[in-house]
């Protein structure tokens, strides 16, 4: 992953139970509309060999990375498959240690202001704050109140209505799932679907509607 390519487009999608068929179009559909990073999730059945698939068919146009990553193995795998930055829903110590040696992005997990903390100390490229559905655009201020230097990822809950204030409210990125990758949308093929949900999402950016 190009950490100043994300930073322009700062939009992660996450793939959730996903199959086979449905990689080429994804990836089609998501350099159409904008995005720039997306990662399948190691609970998704055949995550390994998804997650190749789909870099093969980005061929260095789209981040792809690997979410739910709880062990080390997991961990392995994914970066095995070709995974160029890892996402996990906690902070696993083990897996920071193993990201910051190797010098692989790493998103972790995190809620209160000491779990945001110490996931920040321990090394995370950004730290992944989940659910931000249930704290909202403006708890994030509140954190970089005390806390200027960590950046922060808000995940859960973000949609095209409430994504600038995530922003305006300083999150430095923000990601998606299945509100805009809908399984019953990517089931019927309605691709395009999909992408106009993205393409508001991108409008979102305030620095993007100047």
């Amino acid at each position: 992953m190009n950490l100043d390519d994300f930073k322009k487009c700062p939009i992660l999608g996450i793939l959730r139970g996903i199959s086979e068929k449905m990689v080429g179009p994804i990836v089609d559909l998501s350099l159409s509309a904008g995005l720039r990073a997306i990662e399948v999730t190691m609970n998704t059945p055949n995550a390994p060999s998804l997650i190749q698939k789909m870099v093969k068919a980005a061929d260095g146009r789209l981040a792809v990375g690997a979410g739910t990553v709880l062990a080390l193995k997991e961990l392995q795998m994914a970066l095995d498959a070709g995974a160029t930055f890892i996402v996990s829903p906690i902070l696993v110590a083990e897996i920071a240690v193993d990201c910051v040696k190797r010098r692989i992005p790493f998103f972790p997990g995190a809620l209160t202001p000491q779990e945001i903390y110490s996931a920040w100390q321990a090394g995370a490229t950004m730290v992944k704050v989940f659910p931000a559905s249930q704290v909202g655009p403006s708890y994030f201020k509140d954190i970089k109140g005390p806390f200027d230097t960590i950046e922060l990822l808000a995940c859960g809950g973000v949609n095209a209505s409430n994504i600038k204030d995530f922003f305006l409210n300083k999150a430095s990125a923000v990601a998606f799932g299945n509100n805009i990758f809908k399984p019953d949308l990517l089931e019927k093929k309605d691709f395009s679907g999909i992408e106009t949900g993205i393409r508001d999402l991108l409008a979102g950016i305030p620095w993007q509607t100047k």
